[in-house]
């Protein structure tokens, strides 16, 4: 089992700022920037493609399909000339993006903003590329992520300030394309500023020249130490460069000191080590494809609502695949067309007899083209050359069937059968479609077969035979239909593990591993033996720190044999016998960067989740 650390800086960041707006934008930037959505700040209502992440007043973060832009011909650069090559202009994992601004009014003039609040200077942010005139004014801009992030928590709080009392009303992330970027830097003007390009960009700088001040300025970040003159300076983490600097130091830390990566970790740590990090996780997590697509399994269930359906799917698919290895959810009807799911997800299960809306059956091939997989049982997608022909006398029957294995071994079981079939007269690229199984009857009626589609892996089973279904089921009309498929239950679990692994996921059954006692760890003695006292009026008589998921039982040593269950865990004090091939504390401490934050620590390496761990 993959090591746990969590540092008690890291809860207290989480607990105080995750529930925060500041918090969910930046986590909802961090996970999806690498797809192809779009993020938008606006002041407007958002258009119904758009999926609303977060409304504060008037104004909305949502996230919807990815905005290309292409064509900069009545855009103004803001590049110096001689101006690098295109591909440097818009840096990895940085994010390009338009800001829309108007002039104010005197409304808005007068409305001068909340002396308590920190005010974002939009040039601190981000490195202007191109502007165009007019109403509204547009810029293009570039920025780290974490800083779009921190542009748009402005925009939603009334703290974002642009150049010459312009008020920003939308802010839009973009791909640029790669001839965009090279018509960009083709017109870069020859060795001096235009007056535009003073009004936009500090000190007359150029937008790269910018972006090299800004790395220098986050390089030479301080730490808050909350000590100073006796004043106590609070986290401000939705904001500061300094106290992200700390966190991040924190988990740079924890990176270095655990054997393996830590996929709960937000991934905004910038260091030359990320590729191989990324690449070792690959290799020691079967989570992740060929194609990097997440650990998603999404089951789509059409306009069926009944959660006993949803279940029936789900338990089946647990029954079957790694569990600890995918992550299941209901993708909606409503949110085919809305929700960034087509780069987010590994395989999709349709599971609904229902006619597939034209614009859903575009978003499915979609993610086929992008390298996904998908599963049909008993449904009526199809594609390619394959149609669906009715076989009414077959509609809710038990009926033998053959399936060949990837081995060429066969296997014959009963199933129930939708009462469809896949038609013989396959047209189009026939050499792109595999017959899987076919009814054990005179006609051998074809009833799942092998599809592939583009360049990227992107690959279907659809099958006419219901494998999610069992003995148990309330189709099931008869006796002899209930025996029959009783008796082929081991073998529809082996047939239906097959095509999973055929679509290239894991179905290794692993044990679940015995949870372990939390180690108090601490690289400073002095702060280990300030938070034992401070522990001494925070516990109860028993050592016990009750919550209302997980309750926290510190005791000196394992020797006290008291029990790891989900509800209580232990944790160790003394930690003079502690030692892990997962973590190395002295690692740690060197790499630690801190006074204060991150000395002390609790170490496990087996827990059900962290996050009941931050309850209470």
């Amino acid at each position: 089992a993959p090591a746990m650390l969590i540092t008690l800086c890291y809860l207290y960041l989480w607990a105080r700022w995750g529930p925060r707006s500041a918090a969910l934008v930046r986590s909802t930037v961090r996970r999806l920037h690498r797809s192809r959505c779009s993020f938008t700040f606006c002041a407007r209502q958002p258009h119904p493609e758009e999926r609303v992440c977060l409304r504060i007043g008037g104004k909305v973060f949502c996230t919807g399909e990815a905005q290309f832009l292409d064509d900069l011909n009545r855009w103004r650069g803001l590049l110096v000339s001689p101006s690098p090559p295109p591909e440097e202009l818009l840096p990895a994992e940085h994010i390009a993006f338009v800001t829309e601004s108007t002039a104010a009014h005197t409304e808005e003039l007068q409305r001068a903003p909340d002396s308590a609040k920190e005010i974002v200077k939009w040039s601190d942010f981000c490195s202007p590329l191109a502007y165009k005139p007019g109403e509204p004014f547009q810029l293009i801009a570039e920025a780290s992520v974490d800083n779009f992030s921190s542009l748009g928590i402005a925009f939603l709080e009334d703290r974002l300030q642009m150049e010459d009392g312009m008020v920003p009303h939308r802010i839009v992330s973009v791909h640029l394309e790669k001839s965009a970027l090279k018509e960009l830097a083709k017109e870069a003007p020859a060795g001096e500023k235009s007056a535009e390009m003073d009004a936009v960009t500090p000190a007359g700088k150029s937008g790269l020249e910018r972006a090299e001040e800004d790395k220098s300025k986050l390089g030479e970040g301080r730490e808050h130490d909350g000590t100073g003159g006796g004043e106590h300076h609070h986290l401000h983490l939705s904001s500061c460069h300094e106290c992200l600097q700390l966190e991040n130091s924190t988990i740079e830390s924890v990176k270095f000191a655990s054997a393996e990566n830590i996929p709960e970790l937000p991934e905004d740590c910038s260091s030359s080590r990320e590729e191989k990090e990324e690449e070792n996780l690959q290799k020691g997590v079967q989570r992740i494809n060929l194609a990097g697509k997440p650990p998603n399994i999404l089951i789509y269930l059409g306009s069926e609502a009944a959660q006993g359906r949803l279940e029936q799917v789900k338990s089946v698919l647990r029954e079957c695949i790694d569990a600890e290895s995918y992550t299941l959810y209901q993708l909606h009807q409503e949110g085919v067309l809305r929700e960034p799911w087509v780069e987010n997800s590994l395989l999709l299960l349709i599971a609904t007899e229902e006619p597939i809306p034209e614009g859903i059956h575009r978003q499915f091939m979609k993610f086929l083209s992008r390298g996904g997989k998908i599963l049909g049982l008993s449904s009526s997608f199809t594609f390619g050359g394959v149609q669906i022909k009715p076989r009414n006398k077959l509609r809710r029957v038990v009926h033998e069937l053959v399936v060949w294995k990837k081995d060429s071994s066969e296997v014959k079981l009963n199933l129930l059968v939708s009462g469809c079939v896949f038609e013989e007269g396959l047209k189009g690229d026939g050499s792109r479609v595999k017959v899987l199984s076919r009814l054990n009857n005179a006609a051998k009626d074809a009833v799942m077969v092998h599809l592939t589609h583009g360049s990227s892996g992107g690959e279907a089973i659809l099958a006419q035979a219901h494998l999610e279904l069992d003995s148990n089921s309330m189709e099931v009309q008869t006796e002899e239909d209930f025996n029959l498929l009783k008796m082929s239950n081991s073998r529809r679990y082996e047939v239906l593990r097959e095509v999973l692994t055929c679509l290239g996921l894991s179905c290794e059954q692993r044990a679940v591993p015995e949870l372990t006692p939390i180690y108090l760890l601490s690289p400073d003695e002095e702060i280990h033996l300030a938070f034992l006292k401070w522990l001494e009026g925070n516990v109860d008589a028993e050592g016990l720190r009750a919550s209302s998921k997980v309750s926290l039982k510190f005791v000196s040593s394992w020797e006290s044999k008291v029990e790891v269950t989900s509800s209580l865990v232990p944790v160790i004090t003394e930690t003079g016998s502690f030692s892990s091939e997962h973590f190395s504390l002295q690692t740690y401490q060197q790499h630690l960067q801190t006074k204060k934050l991150g000395k002390i620590l609790l170490f496990t390496e087996v827990t059900t989740t962290t996050m009941n761990l931050l309850d209470g």
